[in-house]
């Protein structure tokens, strides 16, 4: 129980401790191992029926994030932050559910019959979705891997800012991404140089309702 309530206090001051940062120290740079190891926690979060459609470009090379920078509006943390993790979700998923559940199968996770049910389940319900719907999906679960991304790369000791605000398409054409891809977000990711604004939430009882909606 102790070893419980001490994990809880870690992660309550994680979530607390994060906040969007903009001002990044240029001089301190992170290894490919260290994003790799990032990514590895980001990526066990959850998604539609475990297909995990995100894909991710990550931009470390300071000429490329020189030329991302009007790309995004100028944010100067493009060109000042250790990386930009692009976070993309492939609306046709539901293609790879054959190599997840094999993999489900090796680990022990699940026995061939149930691989073989889910296969055919999952290749029949995505494959016969509108396109909007499959980037709605794509859109939720990008959602999810960014926050978790996010979340993971304070408890590592770097900070965050997500970026909504960039011409997609312009990126879309930079680095020659197809149609099957939708643009979720852009993540810098680094060591402040300054810290992030605090902010406030709006109470509970404005956001909140049990068993019902009001408006």
């Amino acid at each position: 129980m102790e070893t419980q309530v001490k994990n809880s206090l870690s992660f309550s001051q994680v979530i607390r401790d994060r906040h969007s940062v903009r001002k990044y120290d240029p001089s301190r740079t992170m290894s490919d191992e260290e994003i790799q190891d990032l990514l590895s926690d980001a990526i066990l979060a959850p998604s539609s029926s475990n297909l995990q459609p995100w894909r991710f470009i990550v931009i470390t090379d300071q000429s490329l994030k020189e030329q991302l920078l009007p790309v995004a509006f100028n944010q100067q943390q493009v060109v000042e932050a250790s990386a930009i993790i692009a976070v993309l979700g492939d609306l046709e998923a539901y293609r790879n559910v054959d190599k997840i559940w094999d993999s489900a199968v090796e680990a022990g996770y699940a026995t061939p019959v149930v691989r073989n049910t889910m296969v055919e389940n999952s290749l029949n319900t995505y494959s016969a979705l509108s396109r909007e719907k499959q980037k709605e999906i794509a859109l939720v679960d990008g959602g999810l891997i960014s926050m978790q991304l996010m979340l993971a790369a304070k408890a590592k000791g770097y900070d965050t800012v997500p970026m909504g605000g960039y011409n997609a398409d312009r990126f879309r054409e930079m680095f020659q991404i197809p149609q099957r891809y939708a643009t979720v977000m852009l993540i810098a990711v680094g060591h402040a140089a300054a810290e992030g604004r605090q902010t406030t939430r709006l109470p509970l009882e404005d956001v909140v309702q049990f068993n019902g909606f009001k408006g």
